[in-house]
């Protein structure tokens, strides 16, 4: 059974490994999409990248909120929180399960308890934004599934080289 509750400490390593592992698909679209010229430009190393954002983001504990979906001890996934009291927007700025927890509603979960915690703290508003590329797919679903509307959005790059 999940268990959500807030991050500890302790789970950094895990939460790191396991954003990794769920986002590969995503790097490997984008690379599809993009071409390896354009790709490799953005995205040199994601690997290191996204480890340090997943990092960065999970410690600013000032800024945000990281909860962590537990089975048996073990973090599978998380979602990262941010409120805005001015805007009194509430936004999931990173969401990832474990590949081997994929498919059981464990991204659902997150983002319906990430959007009850935005209600609790007095937020009209929840965001979440995530790519439009085939390797996006099963977040798109989770966000829906959740009842996030999605507000479809273009961005395009060249090749200069």
């Amino acid at each position: 059974m999940t268990h959500i509750r807030k991050m500890q400490s302790s789970d950094l390593n895990a939460i790191v490994e396991l954003s990794l592992l769920a986002w590969e698909p995503v790097f490997i679209s984008f690379k599809k999409v993009l071409g390896s010229a354009i790709y490799k430009q953005i995205w040199p190393d994601w690997r290191t990248g996204q480890a340090k954002v997943v990092r960065d983001i999970c410690q600013d504990t000032a800024k945000v909120t990281t909860y962590v979906a537990d089975v048996d001890g073990v973090a599978v996934g998380y979602a990262c929180v941010e409120l805005n009291e001015e805007t009194h927007a509430g936004e999931i700025s990173l969401l990832a399960v474990h590949p081997d927890h994929q498919n059981r509603g464990i991204g659902t979960d997150l983002n319906k308890f990430a959007v009850d915690r935005m209600r609790d703290a007095g937020m009209t508003l929840a965001v979440v934004a995530t790519g439009g590329d085939p390797g996006h797919a099963p977040a798109r679903r989770a966000y829906e599934k959740a009842g996030f509307r999605p507000m479809p959005g273009v961005r395009y790059y060249q090749d200069l080289t």
